[in-house]
């Protein structure tokens, strides 16, 4: 049993009362649902009929120098065959995004039937776009503030670009040491966006573990990348020549950009949040313990969220009591509200301190060395995305001398063009590059279909 593996059903102080921690644990078994060594087995959620038909276990593990970092993480198995399918850690960028939205609305088997939900009572419903089909998924909310991960001390929320990707391979070394069975698993590392500066160096801690003789040996054969933030100098230039390619500038460059926009480009922009529905939104790291506000009494909320439903809904089924019992959320959260990306962490509203920092520009040195290694990668951009241009993805790759495989051709779903594809290779290293026509800066949330037979087409080494 990893240490403080079960706090998130009471708080340490809960244990420290009682008279009896043997016949309270006993008790504990009693009562929960299933238990593994990590983590609990959920078999219904609030808003969906029935029993899960897919397996989904989540839970709390301990990690960084004094264990006072707690990642939260869903597992969902592969619903083809668990013991055989690749699996896969799936993180979100931000940083500061908790993964739920990615189950949801990217590569999960369940989501948020918006057309029968009400802000009161979200439905749930049953996803047939999911990489779950063929893929058993670790998410994992990471860094703490960021989902239902938290710190137990103050300490706890301080982090940047690269001890985050330290905690990350701690988690996944003992993630694997509760479930041995997934031991042998091929591991592929994915997420998109910000997660294209954790995913490589993550890659990276993990084969510096292997080759020091960490155990357990993780069988790592790649990793998938979405629209990933790598050499920030040339994304933040390439808007300028994605807008121009798109069609959108005029000779008022910025009075043209600024209302676009930029996470998926043929898309309104929504409103910015003023200040007062801002700190309604954002979770404050030193109200830890604080009654937080009920923004959903808010009339002004329930008038401007027309333009980001999904993240209402989410947000709203998310903080529901029901929901945090189901899903085993620490009793800490009883008095904090999940968001969607907790702001806090990297912007500074006044405080005095911001938590996360930013000290890592470029990733691309890492995929350079990752070219010598047995290793399959996946990068593929929505084309729709100004936040990171495909251009400048394709442009950190041509620059890492890959031999060029098969040059740029449409690939097709439906016999309809899906978006268009390169392959290059380096000896033992694969590298697919892909577009998703129409896709957003997160292309599996307005592209499911496209991005699932991506992904499965990918996982299974057909050619898209």
């Amino acid at each position: 049993m990893i240490q403080g593996s079960q706090s998130h059903i009471q708080p340490c102080h809960f244990f420290y009362k009682s008279n009896n921690v043997m016949l309270f644990g006993l008790f504990l078994m009693v009562v929960s649902l299933q238990v593994t060594e990590s983590g609990f087995l959920v078999k219904t959620l609030p808003g969906f009929s029935g029993d899960l038909p897919f397996i989904l276990e989540t839970g709390y593990i301990s990690v960084g120098e004094f264990d006072d970092v707690r990642f939260f993480y869903y597992f969902v198995e592969s619903e083809r065959s668990p013991e055989n399918d690749p699996l896969i850690l799936w993180v979100r960028g931000g940083p500061g995004c908790g993964v739920l939205s990615s189950i949801f609305f990217q590569i999960g088997p369940i989501s948020i039937n918006l057309a029968n939900s009400t802000l009161e009572n979200p439905m749930l419903e049953l996803k047939s776009d999911s990489l779950t089909k063929a893929a058993n998924i670790l998410f994992l909310d990471e860094p703490a503030g960021s989902g239902f991960s938290y710190g137990k001390s103050p300490e706890a929320y301080m982090t940047n670009d690269t001890l985050t990707p330290i905690l990350i391979h701690k988690f996944i070394r003992k993630w694997l040491v509760d479930h041995s069975k997934f031991v042998k698993n091929h591991l592929y590392v994915g997420g998109d966006s910000y997660s294209g500066i954790v995913v490589p160096m993550t890659i990276q801690k993990i084969f510096n573990g292997n080759e020091g003789g960490e155990e357990p040996h993780i069988n790592i054969k790649g990793y998938i990348l979405g629209n990933p933030v790598t050499e920030k100098n040339d994304e933040y230039n390439a808007k300028i020549k994605q807008a121009h390619r798109m069609a959108l500038l005029s000779n008022k460059i910025y009075e043209c950009v600024e209302r676009i926009n930029v996470y998926n480009m043929i898309e309104p922009a929504c409103d910015p949040l003023n200040t007062s529905k801002s700190e309604l939104l954002r979770r404050d790291l030193r109200s830890l313990h604080k009654t937080s506000i009920d923004i959903w009494s808010s009339d002004e909320v329930h008038t401007q969220w027309d333009c980001n439903s999904m993240s209402a809904y989410t947000e709203a089924w998310a903080n529901r009591k029901d929901v945090k019992e189901a899903l085993h959320v620490s009793e800490d959260f009883n008095k904090i509200r999940w968001v969607v990306c907790n702001e806090s962490l990297t912007y500074d509203y006044g405080n005095p301190v911001k938590t996360y920092k930013f000290n890592v520009l470029s990733t691309v040195a890492y995929h350079q060395e990752f070219s010598h290694r047995h290793l399959r990668a996946l990068v593929y951009s929505g084309d729709h995305d100004l936040f990171v241009p495909h251009f400048s993805t394709l442009k950190w790759i041509k620059s890492i001398n890959l031999l060029l495989v098969e040059d740029w051709r449409p690939w097709y779903v439906d016999k309809q063009i899906a978006g268009y594809t390169m392959k290059y290779s380096n000896h033992d290293y694969r590298l697919t590059f892909a577009t998703v026509k129409g896709g957003s800066h997160t292309a599996p949330e307005n592209r499911p279909k496209e991005c699932l037979n991506m992904f499965m087409r990918w996982i299974t080494n057909v050619d898209l």
